[in-house]
């Protein structure tokens, strides 16, 4: 038998990092939601483990949407001192134990992986039960804005650094694996590439998709709206945008699947 979405018993669900743009995400959720399509595992890293983790945790859509919204990016209590990054990554802990009162993997509705990078020792980590809260802090410190996360000793740093796209973690838990990735790469002109902040934020964007296409090309059902590359990564005012995006995108993309399904 065709493996399809429609005949799938174990669906997986990986998500990228990038920012705001992983409010499409979100969209995702909400177009799985109304195709009445249950997830049994996710995998994420950065901001796709805050979804994911949100969404494992029961939360609505439009409350996944608002914990987005409330929680800020820059903002002056939460400055560092004495900590590398400007943001003390640790002070947004309150912010998150509302969301997430039960702080264990343990609490969640469906097992979750959360990608971290080690930067004590170099690699990749990942979390997937214990404590919830530290790891989803680690995965989503996005450096060097945000200052690295201590557990037990070890000092980590945004999932994206070594793996944006964690797919490999459910690969033998699912017979069907949606992807969504946020992390997109567009053609960019010589105007675009001016200063060494610019040229700096291309090389790193490149080598975070070059090290991902190969496994996003291996997933069943890939969601990878183009529209998002014009969408900044800690634009907050574009939250709604990149939602919609999303949602429109996993929409025409899971109805296609179902129609060559049924047909």
């Amino acid at each position: 038998m065709q493996k399809t979405i429609a005949n799938s018993k174990s669906i997986g669900l990986v998500l990228s990092g990038g920012g705001v743009r992983g409010m499409a995400h979100i969209g995702l959720l909400k177009a799985l939601d109304e195709h009445q399509i249950q997830i049994k595992f996710i995998a994420g890293s950065s901001v796709g483990a805050l979804v994911g983790a949100l969404y494992a945790r029961g939360h609505t859509i439009e409350k996944i949407i608002q914990f987005f919204k409330d929680t800020p990016i820059f903002q002056y209590r939460f400055f560092a001192i004495g900590k590398p990054g400007f943001m003390d990554t640790e002070r947004y802990l309150p912010l998150f134990k509302k969301y997430f009162p039960q702080d264990s993997f343990s609490s969640l509705k469906w097992p979750l992986y959360v990608v971290a990078t080690d930067l004590m020792h170099g690699k990749e980590a990942v979390f997937s039960e214990g404590p919830l809260i530290m790891p989803l802090l680690a995965s989503a410190a996005l450096s060097p804005f945000f200052s690295p996360v201590e557990i037990d000793g070890v000092q980590y740093a945004d999932g994206g650094i070594m793996n944006n796209f964690p797919k490999e973690y459910i690969e033998g838990e699912c017979d069907f694996i949606i992807g969504s990735n946020v992390s997109i790469t567009e053609e960019l002109q010589k105007k675009d590439l001016k200063n060494s902040i610019q040229l700096a934020s291309r090389i790193t964007g490149l080598m975070i998709y070059a090290s991902s296409r190969e496994k996003i090309g291996q997933c069943d059902l890939m969601v990878e709206p183009q529209e998002l590359s014009q969408i900044g990564i800690l634009d907050k005012k574009d939250i709604d945008k990149a939602f919609a995006i999303g949602y429109e995108a996993a929409t025409s993309a899971l109805e296609k699947a179902l129609n060559q399904t049924s047909s």
